[in-house]
């Protein structure tokens, strides 16, 4: 039991242990008292604390001065590039023209404009077949259905009395 309540205390502890190696004096008395209590907390501060000393002492590495220079000469080779295909030629030519221009911005309004109105007529036909459907008929209920049995069964009986009553009339009172 001892040895469960050990583990949530540390897996509380891994958040704090940060706090603790980045300012000591301003971390919980607690914390300071599990980690000198617990091997695994005081282990892992110890790799946190190698950790940044590894990352205090790297230094990063001057980057080249002729960086920019290439990578402008590489993006105008690129962007100056012809491309392969009809068909990537053919939208390169319609982002450079309409898109990447930028003495024709009014494209992308028009754009913009033509896309809300192919919209609104889709959404509108849409919504004209969903109106214009004709509704539909709504089941009978079983009421309705147990109510035009018995009449239809009331017509029956109706229609065999009066047959009935004409044989009888036919052949005379009946005999008991």
């Amino acid at each position: 039991m001892v040895m469960m309540e050990n583990n949530t205390m540390c897996a509380e502890m891994e958040t704090k242990l940060a706090d603790l190696l980045l300012d000591p004096e301003a971390a919980p008395a607690g914390v300071k008292a599990h980690v000198d209590a617990c091997e695994g907390c005081r282990a892992e501060l110890a790799a946190l604390r190698a950790t940044m000393g590894a990352m205090d002492a790297w230094q990063a590495p001057e980057p080249n001065p002729y960086f920019m220079t290439r990578f402008e000469a590489r993006l105008r080779e690129e962007k100056n590039a012809p491309r392969a295909g009809w068909l990537s030629q053919t939208v390169a030519r319609l982002q450079d023209r309409w898109l990447l221009n930028p003495q024709q911005l009014h494209a992308r309004p028009l754009a913009a404009m033509a896309l809300t109105v192919a919209v609104l007529v889709g959404g509108g036909a849409y919504l004209n077949s969903y109106w214009e459907q004709p509704p539909t008929p709504t089941p009978q209920t079983a009421v309705v259905q147990d109510l035009q049995t018995l009449d239809s069964n009331a017509q029956l009986l109706d229609q065999l009395e009066s047959i009935s009553a004409t044989d009888q009339q036919d052949n005379g009172p009946a005999q008991d």
